[in-house]
């Protein structure tokens, strides 16, 4: 693309607009710029509130996906790469999910997470090749990330998703753009101007980082993986997931901490096994095969295992 076009791209976009708000910034004290992007933040819930029926489509599409043995792809360069790399490596060890269920994919590979790649984000050729290095399927849903929505690498993941027949979903800061024309599911917080002009880590960030985590989130709940509010199907990969599981359990079921841990050494330290092991008086194998019973849902097995009288 000739630069003079890619200026007058640029030059069309929300993101990369001036906020008349912040021209002085550069004469502010501390407290003044942090004032001024405060307010600026206050603007991103909002601008996430007005997409939500798209999110929630997108969340009943990744539903569908997960109980058809179909995952999550989130693919994106910069800091919407490295968004959705964060909020699917937080997958297993907040929800006990395989590595493999929610993936991250940044242009350049693993190392443009610490470091720029000169030109990782122009390929479009390499967004394909990303996700069909992964297999990308039919089952899957694709999120292409890209605050611009112009994102040369996500314009060709997407393409390649429609394709061969994945689910697509566009997350993008702009309210027109080339990736939402190309996706299935277009999900746009428009969030305005950034308070230093063009820097899309702040407020777009913020708004993309909202997206991911209800996307993963309702999804997760939706499949089972939560017990009322609480966590009940995390990792017991450390010394405060073991504290935060053992609470988990003496809430639920009102025993007692050294009645919650019994119960999870009994159960494998499978936190919600636990818990209906703890709340019905079965034994490992009978609440193992409640729960299976119960799609996983934890609170439908306990509600169809009244507790054994003792």
């Amino acid at each position: 693309m000739a630069k003079s076009t890619l200026i007058a791209e640029l030059k069309s976009l929300v993101s990369e607009a001036r906020n008349p708000d912040t021209i002085g910034i550069d004469l502010m004290s501390s407290a003044e710029i942090l004032a001024a992007m405060n307010a600026e933040d206050a603007r991103v819930a909002g601008a996430v509130e007005a997409v939500l029926p798209e999110i929630a489509k997108a969340v009943d599409c990744i539903v569908e996906a997960f109980r058809n043995g179909g995952r999550l792809i989130y693919f994106g360069a910069g800091t919407s790469g490295r968004l959705g790399v964060l909020d699917a490596s937080e997958c297993p060890p907040t929800f006990g999910v395989p590595e493999t269920m929610v993936v991250g994919l940044i242009a350049g590979g693993d190392r443009a997470l610490r470091h720029p790649i000169e030109g990782a984000e122009d390929d479009r050729d390499e967004g394909r090749k990303d996700l069909q290095a992964i297999n990308l399927s039919a089952r899957d849903v694709a999120v292409g990330i890209a605050v611009s929505g112009r994102t040369p690498y996500v314009i060709g993941g997407l393409e390649y998703a429609n394709q061969i027949g994945a689910t697509t979903v566009a997350l993008s800061c702009n309210p027109i753009s080339a990736i939402a024309d190309i996706a299935k599911i277009a999900i746009s917080p428009v969030v305005g101007p950034e308070a230093l002009t063009g820097s899309t880590r702040l407020k777009s960030g913020t708004a993309q980082k909202l997206v991911l985590n209800m996307l993963t989130t309702a999804s997760m709940i939706r499949i089972g993986k939560s017990y009322e509010n609480l966590m009940v199907d995390l990792s017991v990969s450390n010394a405060k997931l073991a504290a935060r599981a053992t609470r988990i359990l003496v809430e639920v079921a009102g025993c007692s901490a050294d009645d919650a841990e019994r119960y999870l050494v009994e159960a494998g330290n499978n936190v919600k096994l636990a818990i209906l092991m703890a709340l019905t008086g079965m034994d490992a194998a009978a609440a193992q095969a409640a729960l299976a019973d119960a799609d996983g849902f934890l609170r439908r097995a306990a509600a169809d295992h009244p507790r054994i009288a003792s």
